[in-house]
């Protein structure tokens, strides 16, 4: 379907306040991108990925804990940028001068949503916030003064609803989905049905600067493109906001939240991004890519075959059968990423709802193995609750599994969670809005363990998978934060690299 091009005057920028260097280009703002443009509005985008904005990339921070394999990224142009994220927001927004500056937000990226708002806060356009953050939050969201709107739930049919509105200089306060502030007061109105994903148009992904196509994956970069085969999710995990967007419009009567795009639909994209951006790998967008239902996931075999790039692809260990790996790695797959979470079964089970036995998880790895496919498996760390003990259970499981890499995650206790209630109930969210990167630490506090051990515990997690027990006394010097501590790690981490990396 092709975009049309600057027919109307009304003028959105989109803004992706990511994590720093986080590259892997998002659907959810090309969707929107390609969405209005296809109305015939005028899109830029504001991306922050480049900047710097942290003192340190949460992949440096995996590199240095031992979980992802060193890479270089300034061959292929990318590294941070020395100008000031904020100056330059602001010349952009002088220069555009947009109608309607559009957030997509969560709770990682909130802290830094709010200063770009800040750092214009003179301009006397339309701003609206969407994503997770205002949808599982959304009477905090609307209650900063910023913000003049939010949007719950899905955004591809509002935006442009409320871009045609401010087009036509009408009432936009009754758009489905948008919270609006008016004269003092929100009016809050209703949810829309889920939206049909084969009647959106292709992503556009020419908003992005070229260097965002390259990922790092283990080591290796790749030109990489996103494709979404499916939205939403029908498990119930406590600690993912996943489920909370079916629950969502299930209460409000729309229909199920979880629906697939058609393959026919996704195999087209896939021939025009290789076509139009020369991409070398895909990844499959999708929560539980193996939940494809039987008769896509044959169309998916059969049509994929023909493209032949390799892929990477996330899913839950009790979707996997030998057919489906078998299958997937002969048309090109190259990697999936498979979330254990914890390895203490009873926790497992009762506290995060996810059903499957630890010699369950052991077989499905194996299977995975077996045909020839390289995985990786997601492990969290801080759950409320968990002591070091049970920890320990997450990594003797882990030691059981044959698997490339270890990803490893502090909980993090996301608005529209059950165990974020459930933290703040115990007490152990200290601070409500201090935010936090599941990747470089922790923001809760609780009796059991200390948020120092956890830090201890994250950086040696994987030596302590790897490496035989008779080390144990040794990595667990490598936990403490101190200058013995920090010899230790870093004459394990050689070691370590050298054994597992080369």
């Amino acid at each position: 379907m092709e975009l049309i091009l600057n027919k109307k005057k009304t003028k959105i920028l989109l803004v992706y306040p990511n994590q720093m260097l986080q590259n892997l280009i998002p659907v959810n703002i090309s969707l929107l991108s390609a969405c209005l443009k296809k109305d015939g509005f005028n899109v830029e985008v504001f991306d922050t990925t480049f900047y710097k904005t942290e003192e340190e990339s949460g992949d440096e921070v995996r590199v240095r804990n031992l979980q992802i394999r060193p890479f270089d990224l300034s061959e292929y142009g990318i590294k941070v940028k020395n100008a000031n994220v904020f100056e330059d927001f602001r010349k952009m927004v002088h220069h555009y001068k947009p109608d309607i500056i559009g957030y997509t937000i969560t709770d990682d990226t909130f802290p830094l949503a709010y200063k770009l708002m800040h750092s214009t806060r003179d301009y006397n356009g339309l701003t609206v916030a969407g994503g997770a953050f205002p949808t599982f939050a959304p009477e905090k969201a609307i209650s900063y003064p910023l913000i003049n709107a939010i949007c719950v739930g899905e955004g591809e049919e509002a935006l442009v609803e409320l871009a045609q509105a401010v087009e036509d200089k009408s009432d936009y306060t009754h758009i489905k989905n948008l919270w609006v502030k008016k004269d003092g007061r929100t009016i809050k109105n209703p949810l829309r049905a889920p939206v049909n994903l084969d009647s959106l148009p292709e992503v556009d992904l020419a908003i992005w600067e070229k260097e965002r196509f390259f990922r790092p994956m283990q080591g290796k970069v790749y030109k990489m493109a996103p494709i979404y085969t499916d939205r939403g999710c029908p498990y119930q995990c406590t600690y993912c906001c996943a489920s909370s967007y079916s629950n969502m419009y299930s209460k409000a009567k729309l229909g199920n939240y979880c629906r697939f795009r058609s393959i026919r639909n996704a195999i087209k994209e896939i021939r025009g991004l290789i076509k139009k951006y020369s991409v070398e790998y895909i990844y499959f967008s999708a929560e539980t890519f193996l939940l494809l239902r039987n008769d896509l996931f044959d169309e998916l075999i059969r049509e994929y075959k023909k493209i032949g790039l390799p892929f990477w692809f996330q899913s839950r260990p009790e979707n996997v059968t030998h057919e489906k790996i078998k299958r997937l790695k002969a048309i090109g797959a190259d990697r999936v990423s498979i979330g254990l979470e914890s390895g203490n079964e009873h926790y497992r089970r009762t506290k995060l709802k996810r059903d499957f036995s630890n010699a369950d998880a052991i077989r499905y790895f194996d299977i995975i193995a077996e045909e020839g496919l390289k995985s990786s498996v997601n492990n969290i760390i801080g759950f409320p609750d968990e002591s070091r003990e049970m920890i320990f259970d997450t990594i003797n499981l882990n030691r059981q599994l044959k698997t490339d890499s270890i990803s490893v995650f502090y909980f993090t206790p996301y608005h529209g969670t059950f165990l974020r209630d459930y933290c703040i109930q115990k007490g152990y969210l200290e601070n409500e809005n201090k935010p936090a990167d599941r990747r470089k630490d922790t923001n809760l506090k609780m009796p059991q363990i200390l948020s120092t051990e956890l830090k201890g515990l994250m950086r040696t997690f994987p030596m302590y998978v790897r490496f035989e027990k008779e080390l144990y006394p040794f990595i667990q010097r490598a936990e403490k934060m101190d200058k013995e501590g920090n010899e230790e790690f870093n004459r394990l981490s050689e070691i370590f690299r050298e054994r597992f990396f080369n």
